[in-house]
């Protein structure tokens, strides 16, 4: 894996689809509804001098992550897993790395960027549930800045955003703290 690379998960393209229809009594009508749901995953390293962002607020830490944009694990997994649901592919296919006008760009544009693609499918977001895995720094004080950075930047209520986080208990990579890990789960109405 090359500097500034992220680890993908090959399961965040993960989709499935549940067809709901609702019958109203006494009428002819029938509406129909397109759930559909994606994973999405993203792992960075830390690295000295760069800033920490994560849902699209900056955490004061001595150490921020490593990557071509703000490094935003966990925006990426959520983009990921909307992408996923629309079977959309990955951030990495709409935002390469390779793609110097876009280095460095704000992980929330990314995730309005994607949301833009889900208007044009005419998907809407029903609910995003993520968890970022790190040993530190101690996320709880930014969770509901996160949720609202998340759920405007998708047109959305922050009801709709869940963001939590765990430990690895020390296991791997992320328990000995190089780095912090993020998934996330998206679920979408397509009409």
């Amino acid at each position: 894996m090359s500097a500034g690379c992220s680890v993908r998960c090959p399961q965040r393209i993960l989709a499935f689809v549940i067809w709901i229809s609702f019958v109203i009594p006494h009428s002819a009508f029938i509406i129909c509804a397109m759930i559909r749901c994606g994973i999405g995953y993203d792992i960075h390293r830390f690295v000295e001098g760069r800033k920490l962002v994560l849902g699209g607020v900056e955490i004061p830490y001595s150490r921020g992550l490593e990557g071509h944009s703000d490094a935003d694990v966990l925006v990426h997994a959520v983009a990921d897993a909307l992408l996923g649901a629309i079977s959309a592919g990955d951030i990495g296919q709409h935002f390469p790395d390779t793609d110097k006008s876009i280095r460095g760009i704000s992980s929330i544009e990314i995730l309005k960027r994607v949301n833009e693609l889900l208007a044009q499918k005419s998907a809407r977001v029903v609910n995003i549930d993520a968890t970022l895995l790190a040993e530190e720094p101690k996320f709880a004080p930014h969770v509901e800045a996160m949720r609202k950075v998340i759920a405007d930047a998708l047109g959305t209520s922050d009801s709709n955003i869940s963001v939590k986080a765990t430990t690895n208990e020390r296991l791997g990579p992320i328990g000995r703290g190089e780095g912090i890990a993020a998934m996330a789960v998206a679920t979408v109405e397509v009409e």
